[in-house]
């Protein structure tokens, strides 16, 4: 086995010659940008014994491990990408890890964050991901940021480190994470996942003058509610491994000064066609943030910039929305022959299959945007009220503005969807 201390792939040893004749030659890794950290004075003997399949490659050796030890990385997020990052780096010896966390592990998360287990449910992450790196590693200094990341206090947690690792899932965290860590002159290293598919880069345009940021490759978000998130749309979890380790791996050649960052790349992966593909990235001189003539010089209201929903469907929300328990009394009245309406869950049909909401007839959002839904739904004449709900009440109100610009004025959403119902109403659904 390769721990035990066999070679590696063949073709690493060059062709040609019986295995037990050829020569290993040390790979020559041209440096592109300086390290970011200095090496620290010394390895303790415990250090190099843990250390020592690190110190024997050329490329990174006592000085690259010294470096590592020297090395203060944050890392925002404990969840899917956090957790295999966190434990890589505290695996590889960077000497002072943060962590930026402020939620508490539930049982959903255990699918893909592998830095938690089940003792840990009901406790804080940041304190969960703590134990267990130092149990992999007790030679390194852990320290917890137990705090949601806002405008107030995003440049207090960020300075003093020497890289960030950005493990976030949502937009409006991560426009502040690019923009503040601009400002500091910070470069991260930054991962996204969906499903079978991940992306991946470094956005450090302090290192160089054509190196872009993260605004040169999205200078807008999506529109709200057009790319669901993994709590709706789902992510493999082994898919949180691949990305996880590629910023590790970017992360420690930044940090050592080996080999050539992905700066300017834009490194994407396909996990069900086992497909990698590598795109250009070029820093955008008309960039808003580090552009010739930005306009962001300073931090802004991400929540709006990104916003959660549109505004048509903020619109529709008003006066429209009703809780789990309102919907509760509708179905008890129906059952009564005191009411009539039709429920609509516009999930998809893998999440109806988890829980569901008794008498919803499914129609997912997508038959709502391309129109295909409202020859399902009663006409418009009949009397019969629509309401709509989804998981959290995010898709079911950009499906209400749809429903309510074809001439239903009385359709409802139910703020909540079916996460509030299980919580509240029936309990004995699992929830996700």
């Amino acid at each position: 086995m390769e721990g035990q201390g066999t070679p590696g792939p063949a073709a690493a040893l060059g062709p040609g010659r019986p295995p037990h004749l050829r020569t290993v030659q040390p790979r020559s890794c041209p440096v592109s940008f300086p390290a970011l950290v200095e090496p620290a004075a010394e390895l303790t003997i415990d250090e190099v014994r843990r250390y020592s399949r690190h110190l024997i490659i050329p490329d990174v050796a006592m000085d690259g491990q010294k470096r590592l030890k020297n090395a203060k990385v944050l890392v925002i997020g404990a969840g899917g990408l956090g957790s295999p990052a966190l434990l890589y780096l505290a695996a590889a010896g960077v000497g002072t890890l943060g962590i930026a966390e402020f939620d508490e592990v539930d049982e959903s998360n255990l699918q893909r964050q592998v830095i938690h287990g089940m003792s840990d449910l009901g406790k804080s992450k940041g304190l969960s991901a703590k134990e267990s790196i130092l149990e992999i590693n007790p030679l390194i200094n852990v320290v917890l940021h137990e705090e949601r990341l806002d405008n107030d206090n995003v440049f207090d947690v960020f300075k003093g480190y020497d890289l960030i690792v950005d493990g976030t899932d949502n937009f409006a965290t991560r426009y502040m994470v690019n923009d503040a860590a601009y400002f500091l002159g910070i470069p991260y290293v930054w991962g996204s996942i969906y499903r079978f598919d991940g992306q991946a880069s470094v956005f450090a345009p302090t290192m160089a003058d054509d190196a872009p940021c993260y605004r040169c490759l999205y200078p807008e978000p999506p529109p709200p509610g057009m790319v669901p998130s993994c709590a709706e749309g789902g992510v493999l979890g082994v898919l949180c491994a691949s990305i996880g380790s590629i910023q590790v791996n970017e992360a420690i050649k930044l940090l050592i000064g080996a080999g050539e960052p992905a700066i300017g790349k834009l490194v994407i992966y396909d996990a069900l066609e086992l497909e990698w593909r590598k795109l250009k990235v070029r820093k955008d001189p008309n960039c808003a943030l580090c552009g010739e003539n930005p306009t962001v010089t300073g931090l802004i209201d991400y929540e709006t910039f990104c916003g959660a929903i549109s505004e048509e469907a903020a619109d529709a929300a008003v006066d429209a929305t009703i809780s789990v328990t309102q919907l509760a009394s509708m179905i008890k009245e129906k059952e009564e022959g005191s009411r009539d309406f039709v429920l609509i869950d516009v999930r998809e049909p893998a999440e109806a299959e988890i829980n569901h909401i008794p008498g919803a007839v499914l129609i997912p959002k997508g038959d709502f945007l391309n129109g295909t839904a409202l020859s399902q739904l009663p006409p418009v004449d009949s009397g019969k009220q629509v309401v709509l709900h989804c998981k959290s009440g995010v898709r079911s109100a950009e499906c209400l503005a749809i429903v309510k610009g074809a001439g239903y004025d009385d359709a409802v959403h139910v703020g909540g969807g079916v996460v509030a119902w299980v919580n509240q109403i029936d309990p004995s659904q699992p929830s996700y």
